[in-house]
């Protein structure tokens, strides 16, 4: 069985936050009425196909898609829903149609109780969520009441995996922080670096830590490690001033995009021109309403998926997003893609059928999905360990023209 991992309790719980980016018009699609209704704010189904003799497999989807975080929501929403669509025209699952359904928690941990409880009521058997980390430790706890199996393509603290129903898509917080300080390292970007870093949430502190311990291995000088909180995340001059006079090379920054975008603007401000590296957090800079994305070129970050690269299936899958939602996807839309596509491998691998129960599909996903590998959009040879953790590599890429680039 996989091992429970430890958790900081109700504490952090509400001190995680997002660990997710996406743009777009929110996509719900599902797989067995005929006349249901498209409403993005309430994540209504809508039915793609229709659904097979015997029942559709249902999975439920919660993420922001109004509200903080709803540019996260609706790329994963869309991703989604372009891999359930192929999926049932490619025949589904098992030979059954895949009934998919997206709810919206506002990134909110009460709100998406209360949108698990809804699909419950739907009649979900499997979920695919939740897509940030706050509201994805809140639910956790009731999947793991009720053995459903539960991938999460965005959220990425280790609390989210504590039981053993739930898997993630994307790097876990400390990966994250290990990796951004070897590819720094290794590839000589700076030997002074600085962080600015978000102490009140545990996505930014988690990869703060891991990336200061990796640091010393590769040689980096961190001259200043500068923190914020989320009631002090509006003036940043006090952290890049300390940088600056550090001779700080580049500066770490494993945050969310808006509030990087305030620390672009003002180290332009200053004439501090280091270079900037971040993490998943990042994805989403260039959608910054009112931001100067100029401001953000040369901008690194880690990520498991670049929009330019040139596999069969890359190109695919952005040809259709781009066509669908008139938009380059990012990497939480990639990953949602593959979250589902690692559920029908599950679902494969366990020949699971509509009329199990939850308690018994879950039981059987979970021993599934040690045993599955999947080439996605994200990494090829995906695999999961007993932990819930993926195993993958990362790579990174930097905004040039106003794009993201693989490097």
């Amino acid at each position: 069985m996989k091992k429970k991992l430890v958790s900081f309790g109700m504490a952090a719980m509400m001190a995680a936050s997002l660990a997710a980016c996406g743009g777009s018009k929110p996509a719900e699609t599902t797989a067995a009425a005929d006349n249901a209704e498209t409403t993005a704010a309430e994540g209504a189904e809508t039915e793609a196909a229709a659904g097979a003799e015997g029942g559709t497999l249902k999975i439920g989807v919660i993420g922001p898609l109004t509200g903080a975080g709803a540019a996260y929501g609706n790329a994963v929403a869309n991703g989604a829903e372009l891999a359930a669509k192929e999926i049932n025209e490619a025949g589904g699952i098992n030979g059954y149609q895949v009934a998919f359904n997206f709810q919206d928690d506002e990134n909110d941990p009460e709100k998406a109780i209360n949108a698990y409880n809804t699909l419950k009521d739907w009649g979900m058997q499997v979920l695919m969520g939740t897509v940030t980390t706050t509201p994805c430790v809140a639910v956790a706890d009731k999947t793991a009441q009720d053995n459903m199996f539960e991938v999460t393509p965005s959220a990425s603290s280790t609390d989210v995996i504590a039981g053993d129903n739930v898997f993630q898509v994307c790097f876990t917080d400390p990966n994250q922080g290990t990796k951004s300080a070897q590819y720094i390292g290794e590839n000589k970007l700076a030997k002074k670096v600085a962080v600015i870093y978000n102490s009140s949430d545990v996505y930014s502190s988690g990869i703060e830590a891991k990336f200061i311990e990796e640091a010393k291995n590769q040689g980096l000088e961190v001259v200043a490690e500068e923190a914020f909180t989320a009631d002090s995340k509006t003036d940043f001059s006090t952290q890049l001033k300390k940088a600056q006079d550090g001779g700080a090379e580049l500066v770490f920054l494993p945050i969310y995009y808006t509030e990087a975008s305030i620390i672009l603007t003002q180290a332009d401000q200053m004439g501090y021109q280091p270079k900037f590296f971040g993490c998943d957090g990042l994805d989403g800079l260039l959608a910054v309403k009112n931001f100067d994305t100029k401001l953000a070129e040369g901008v690194m970050l880690l990520t498991p998926f670049a929009a330019d690269a040139t596999d069969d299936l890359t190109k695919k899958f952005v040809k259709e997003y781009k066509d669908k939602y008139d938009e380059v996807p990012n990497q939480f839309a990639a990953d949602a893609y593959d979250a589902i596509y690692a559920i029908k491998a599950a679902m494969e691998e366990a020949k699971v059928t509509p009329d199990m129960n939850v308690t018994d599909m879950g039981d059987a996903l979970k021993s599934a999905m040690t045993k599955v590998t999947i080439d996605g959009l994200t990494g090829d040879k995906m695999s999961w360990s007993d932990s819930g953790e993926v195993n993958k590599d990362p790579k990174a890429v930097v905004i040039e023209n106003g794009e993201y680039v693989g490097m």
